[in-house]
């Protein structure tokens, strides 16, 4: 997986590519935890990314819990197979997702 990093003054965009499972969500796990202090605005862009695992989830949840109380959050760009997942899970309720 590969994660690209957007900073505008307090928003961030983070783009995935690949697989966010076991093996990579530490990865991402730890960039928000360095990333995410004083953004107000947080977008995950899922355009390239082919898989998330429960792994995965739990650092969107986490990342969402984050943002409720600091500002917003939304995933943008899912593709078909990931937003079945989203919508399995119940995640589809719970993120903000165009």
């Amino acid at each position: 997986m590969t994660i690209q990093k957007t900073r505008n003054e307090t928003a961030l965009t983070i783009a995935l590519s690949g697989r966010l499972d076991t093996v990579t969500a530490p990865e991402l796990e730890a960039v928000l935890k360095d990333a995410l202090a004083d953004v107000s605005e947080l977008t995950f862009d899922f355009e390239k990314l082919d898989y998330i695992s429960s792994a995965g989830l739990r650092v969107l949840l986490s990342a969402q819990k984050t943002m409720n109380r600091q500002g917003t959050m939304k995933v943008i760009h899912v593709n078909e197979m990931i937003l079945e997942i989203f919508e399995v899970t119940g995640f589809s309720d719970i993120l903000t997702i165009e």
